[in-house]
């Protein structure tokens, strides 16, 4: 089959990629000791992320209406962790200033962040604008301008209006419309101020364990068909959202605005098997290519491997139509090129090899879609959630994906990166996972000729994790979540990124563990 073959060459490519890598590895794995060789460029943005759900709090002051994830987890209050929820999280609402000043003491000029949409469209549609939320966050752009911080804000992080769900959320073609309709009352609003948008986060993980599983809210649970629904019509929404700014608001506001996509790399399971490397590049190609390929890619639309393999898997499965929706001719183009830059999320990598099924696989479901078996390296650090280990190649390997699929004319700007723990102050495990994974940035850059042009930490601050409540712990700043006013400490690793953003390089000898390097 045609596609196959594709895959085949890929997974060729993929091979020598990771054997030019590997070549490195034993002299630039680590360069733990002393200063990095290489240095972040003098225009290289440095910044952090955070999104409103997971931080703001005051989920029903001053006129805000109901997120999916507020209604969601007041009905089914067992659905997280620790029975917890984003009611008040870290308050930041109420004590944006004390972000703020903590972004500031960062030393970074980026504070990626989103507008929480049900905070200024209460209902979800432009026909009521709430005053009060319009008003709050043009106070905190403001405020961040003042003291030289730039604000990247992304437009959708996940809090989807209870209105608009209750009509089926991005399952529903008209949710694309309502959307823009958002959109357009933002760049209104804001756009004379801000000149660096995102329009969505992470479409693979809402759409995947959001409407294709329980996971994440809204938990639709309808496999193999609405994951596939929500990430057309979130594409198709992106894409509308990105030409309005382009043709209505770039002309006089001079922004740029772009996508946040999200991946793992993948290590074949063995590096001698083909069909081990070939799923790699399966796995690639089903859940990031996904979404990447209509947008950066030459010729636009879904990967031709992706498109075929899901008409002959639908048809065999006896329904009448593919359960991969189609673009026309015209959404073809408007998503193409739909993108000043090349957001990317990145925090783990995963052992790949194929299967054709698993337990808890589904029929139909994306995973029985994609037939690739994901494990993790025994030996790689799990310092704390159970799905991320620590494997800093996987970084550079997958930026270099990125390059050779996609080109060097879009730049790179990694939006979230950084890892969970138990909420130690002592972080010396994730001053080691940003000092190695920021060294294969580098590597990247200066080795490779990846054009990556930004770094934003994932994340300020200790804040509820979705699912996972507030038990994992991914922030540079501890927080106090029994204190009154949620007290914020620096963790060693807010010192050691502070010191990586003023000197440009990194010094694998600051705070380093007296007990082992663990990472």
């Amino acid at each position: 089959m045609r596609s196959s073959c594709k895959v085949a060459q890929s997974g060729a490519v993929l091979a020598t990629l990771s054997l030019l890598c590997l070549a490195h590895e034993a002299s630039v794995l680590d360069d733990s000791s002393g200063w990095s060789n290489y240095s972040f460029p003098d225009d290289f943005i440095f910044g952090v992320s955070t999104a409103a759900y997971q931080i703001e709090g005051a989920w029903n002051e001053d006129g805000k209406g109901e997120s999916m994830w507020d209604t969601y987890l007041h009905e089914h209050p067992d659905f997280t962790a620790d029975r917890l929820n984003g009611d008040v999280a870290t308050d930041s609402y109420h004590r944006y200033m004390d972000d703020i000043q903590i972004v500031k003491d960062l030393g970074v000029k980026y504070y990626r962040l989103s507008i929480s949409w049900p905070r200024l469209l209460p209902n979800g549609t432009d026909n009521n604008v709430n005053n009060a939320g319009a008003k709050y966050y043009r106070t905190l752009f403001e405020e961040l301008i003042k003291v030289n911080i730039t604000p990247v804000v992304t437009l959708f992080h996940w809090d989807m209006p209870t209105a608009l769900m209750d009509l089926g959320g991005w399952s529903n073609p008209l949710m694309v419309d309502y959307f823009v309709d958002y959109a357009r009352v933002a760049f209104k609003l804001y756009g004379d101020i801000i000149n660096f948008w995102t329009t969505v986060n992470e479409p693979h993980q809402h759409c995947y364990n959001g409407y294709g599983s329980t996971i994440f809210v809204p938990a639709i649970n309808s496999s193999g068909v609405a994951e596939y629904l929500c990430s057309h019509y979130i594409l198709l929404g992106h894409a509308k959202a990105y030409r309005l700014y382009d043709t209505e608001f770039r002309p006089y506001q001079k922004g740029k605005i772009g996508i946040t996509l999200d991946a793992f790399w993948g290590e074949p399971k063995d590096a001698n098997k083909q069909e081990d490397r070939d799923a790699v590049e399966t796995y690639l190609q089903m859940h990031f290519g996904l979404y990447a390929h209509p947008i950066f890619s030459m010729e636009g639309d879904y990967p031709p491997f992706v498109r075929e393999r899901l008409d002959t898997y639908s048809e065999y499965e006896g329904f009448a139509r593919s359960r991969l929706p189609t673009f026309t001719e015209e959404e073809v183009k408007a998503l193409l090129g739909s993108s000043d830059f090349f957001g990317l999320n990145h925090y783990t990598t995963y052992l790949m090899s194929p299967s054709t099924m698993e337990p808890g696989w589904k029929v139909p479901s994306l995973e029985h879609d994609t037939r690739v078996k994901l494990e993790q390296h025994p030996k790689w650090p799990k310092p704390g959630a159970d799905w991320l280990t620590v494997y800093p190649p996987g970084f550079r390997k997958l930026l270099n994906w990125v390059t050779n699929k996609y080109g060097r004319n879009v730049p790179i700007i990694v939006t979230e990166n950084g890892m969970c723990d138990h909420g130690q102050i002592d972080d010396y495990e994730r001053v080691s996972y940003y000092n190695k994974y920021l060294y294969q940035l580098l590597l990247a850059i200066h080795t490779d000729g990846c054009k990556v042009e930004g770094y934003f930490a994932w994340t300020l601050m200790d804040d509820f994790e979705w699912t996972d409540g507030y038990t994992a712990k991914f922030g540079l700043y501890s927080v106090d979540f029994n204190s009154p006013n949620k007290t914020r400490t620096p963790k060693l690793s807010a010192k050691n990124y502070r010191g990586i953003v003023k000197s440009r390089r990194i010094n694998f000898d600051s705070f380093k563990s007296p007990i082992s390097t663990y990472l």
